[in-house]
């Protein structure tokens, strides 16, 4: 497996773990590539012209089934002279000269061109992520740009991602909020990339609707080696899990690594551990194959019963195998405790079973870095040397779950070493517990969020519908053309200035029934009650003529609840001369 820090697009700012790996690492220039030192973009604007540039992706991993569940797209610029070269190499060059926005544009069309590509042939739940530069972030005509490639290629909005840095929305300042969320109105989701590697507040991740965010591979790198790491990555996926969002881990390049993302829960892990940036027909390929994680690296997956044997005699180590095979337990041996901690970097295990003195490591001080770094497993002393100081120490820290001397038992000893297993079963049984209840957790969290989203999204379009009300009802009120509005039981609910001046005379009009307290404008039929007041909602408007204070009115019934869900209608009354 080839070992490289993660590549990363064109359109993210570029960071200390920028880089691409294996066939696509290019050396460092001295200085950016440029067709004319006068005009430091003309390279890139022939690249745009010729088409020079090339779309890759990497495939997002879904721990719970091991599938490809997205993509990322990643832009590579094959230049004719410096061969293949990384988003990273030519990033600040497109800034300078002006063409982040062009090149933005061309990754999303292309982006979008190979969604639909992979629709017809059958792939139609391919999800692809972009990334959107802080610059592209603050542009108001993103959003269009976006859905206008979307329909163009009948790609639905769900089906892309916009990645967007800690360092977008630190520059986008108070417009964040509007422009995300008419990205999500729109449909798109949206993940918080490189978190961690900027200077964006906790409280962003509530504040902003994201649907996953994006563990930086800093944090991945060193994960099963180093505490500090080990202990953020917790932390930071169930902080995000909590807020209802999915975490991607990017940067994974090991079998430890994407294992400790398993039991920790982690959604979706990307690296070259599991695929380089892909071209698009070698993405179907890999999809058509099935290529899938092998089952021990997903969730909620049964391990065998794992046993690590560390001794210096190898004598030793061949009669403890001879013994404890027949119980079924995956044995692994280490001649000291150096190779038994190279060993568990490398290859989980559940039972540890060590020598106190061996070259190089006391047993004691092996299994205490055990513990530390592996503190599910369970960790057995055998040793014919009684160091009583040290091993009582380690016994007192929790180091060392059982002493045994040697020689041994065969039965006393096996029965001591499946009492061990029972104990991590037990404890491996409630860390799946566990893991389920933060699973349906998490789908709850994520149901709320959305929820609340739906909530706010609702109390907005009340907020609107309030104003356009009293909007209408303003405008209403000072037409010169007398207004008066009935609700669908004839009874007047509106009327406006000039239709108050027209009937001064007919004492309070509003909240009266128009047909008994307006006889006068109805035909002698609508007399007879306010229903006749009504225009039929299917009829249409309808218009009769009546005389008021000698003059004569055109008298106009609109039914309303054809456009919108009013009932009622609205009568206009316009001059039409004097009565006969």
């Amino acid at each position: 497996m080839t070992t490289a820090p993660l590549p990363r697009s064109l359109l993210a700012p570029a960071s200390v773990g920028d880089d691409s790996a294996g066939a696509l690492r290019a050396p460092m220039l001295a200085s950016p590539p440029s067709a004319d030192e006068g005009d430091p973009g003309a390279g890139l604007r022939q690249a745009l012209a010729s088409e020079q540039l090339v779309l890759l992706y990497q495939p997002l991993v879904d721990l719970r089934t091991g599938a490809v569940a997205s993509l990322e797209a990643l832009v590579r610029w094959r230049h004719p002279v410096h061969g293949m070269l990384a988003a990273r190499e030519f990033l600040a060059l497109a800034d300078a000269a002006g063409l982040a926005g062009a090149i933005d544009d061309w990754v999303l069309g292309q982006a979008c061109r190979d969604l639909h590509a992979w629709r017809a042939a059958g792939l139609s739940s391919l999800k692809v992520a972009i990334n959107v530069a802080p610059s592209r972030f603050r542009d108001p005509a993103l959003g269009a740009a976006v859905a206008a490639m979307l329909k163009e290629c009948g790609i639905a909005p769900d089906m892309l991602t916009l990645e967007v840095t800690e360092s977008a929305l630190t520059q986008a300042g108070a417009d964040c909020d509007a422009l995300l969320a008419g990205f999500k109105a729109a449909g798109l989701r949206l993940t918080l990339d490189d978190f961690g590697t900027g200077h964006a507040s906790l409280s962003n991740l509530k504040r902003f609707p994201f649907d996953a965010l994006k563990i930086d591979a800093h944090f991945i790198r060193d994960v099963v080696t180093s505490g500090h790491d080990a202990a953020m990555c917790k932390t930071l996926i169930a902080m995000a899990h909590h807020l209802g969002m999915k975490v991607v881990a990017e940067g994974v390049e090991t079998e430890a690594q994407c294992d400790f993302l398993r039991r920790n829960l982690c959604d979706l892990i990307q690296g070259y551990f599991f695929a380089p940036p892909l071209a698009a027909d070698e993405v179907g390929h890999l999809l058509t194959s099935g290529r899938a994680l092998a089952p021990h690296l997903r969730h909620m997956h049964k391990p065998p019963r794992r046993l690590l044997l560390v001794d210096d005699e190898p004598n030793i180590v061949s009669a403890l195998k001879r013994l404890l095979r027949a119980d079924q337990y995956e044995i692994h041996s280490a001649n000291d405790g150096q190779q038994g901690l190279e060993l568990l970097a490398r290859q989980p295990v559940d039972v540890i079973i060590s020598d106190q003195r061996m070259p190089g490591m006391l047993g004691a001080d092996f299994l205490r870095k055990a513990r530390q770094q592996y503190p599910d497993t369970i960790r057995i002393m055998l040793s014919g040397y009684t160091e009583l100081q040290s091993v009582t120490d380690a016994v007192n820290e929790g180091a060392i779950y059982k002493f045994l001397t040697k020689p041994w038992d065969d039965d006393l000893l096996r029965g001591h070493v499946a009492e061990a297993f029972r104990l991590k079963e037990i404890a491996d049984d409630n860390q799946r517990l566990h893991l389920e209840v933060r699973s349906a957790n998490l789908e709850l969290a994520a149901a709320n969020r959305q929820l609340e989203q739906l909530l706010l999204e609702k109390q907005g379009q009340i907020k609107r519908d309030e104003v356009s009300l009293s909007v209408a009802r303003e405008v209403l009120q000072h037409l010169p053309l007398p207004v008066i509005g009935m609700d669908d039981g004839g009874m007047i609910a509106f009327i406006n200035g000039a239709a108050e001046g027209l009937f001064h005379h007919s004492g309070t009009l509003l909240g009266n029934e128009a047909g008994s307290v307006l006889p006068q404008l109805f035909p002698p039929a609508g007399a007879a009650g306010p229903a006749r007041a009504q225009a039929p909602r299917d009829s249409g408007p309808t218009c009769h003529l009546v005389d008021i204070d000698g003059r004569r009115y055109a008298v106009v019934v609109y039914p309303m609840g054809e456009s919108s869900a009013s009932r009622g209608s609205l009568i206009t009354l316009s001059l039409t001369g004097a009565a006969p």
